[in-house]
């Protein structure tokens, strides 16, 4: 092994240490590095034996990164491309289920501030609202002013 070229390890705890990966996406990322069938594996074992992947960590930092910008719908998208395990994903979701019609409106204030005037203003901040993976009754809920919690 070249000493000028990183090893499987050290490369995985390169990317760690930017933010934290799940597993599936060490995996992916460094398929294209390993040279003998299963180092990786082996190298991916070692690290999370030792707690450097941790999926509970990968599921709170991207909660704790997009919860603020982004509907339960888009986190869940997001954590399950991730190879998470299911039941930590629809966790998280129903955790931020509570929160969404506070978040999303917080989200609409921040870039309208202000009721729809006519009907295509409303259909702006509808489109707005689930581009970031809002659910439709949360919408409608925050685009007609509804203060019903």
């Amino acid at each position: 092994m070249a000493f000028d070229q990183p090893s499987l390890k050290g490369r995985a705890l390169r990317l760690l240490s930017g933010r934290e990966h799940s597993r599936a996406e060490l995996e992916r990322k460094l398929q294209r590095f390993e040279e003998e069938p299963g180092t990786l594996a082996l190298a991916l074992d070692d690290l999370q034996a030792k707690g450097f992947i941790s999926e509970q960590r990968v599921v709170e930092s991207v909660v704790n990164r997009r919860a603020a910008k982004l509907g339960a719908a888009r986190i869940k998208q997001e954590l399950q491309a991730k190879g998470l395990d299911p039941q930590a994903v629809s966790d998280a979701v129903a955790e931020l289920r509570s929160t969404e019609l506070v978040r999303a409106r917080a989200v609409w204030q921040k870039k309208f501030d202000h009721l729809a005037a006519d009907a295509a203003e409303r259909a702006k901040q509808m489109r707005f609202l689930a581009s970031r993976g809002f659910g439709g009754d949360t919408i409608h809920r925050v685009v007609s002013g509804s203060d019903d919690d």
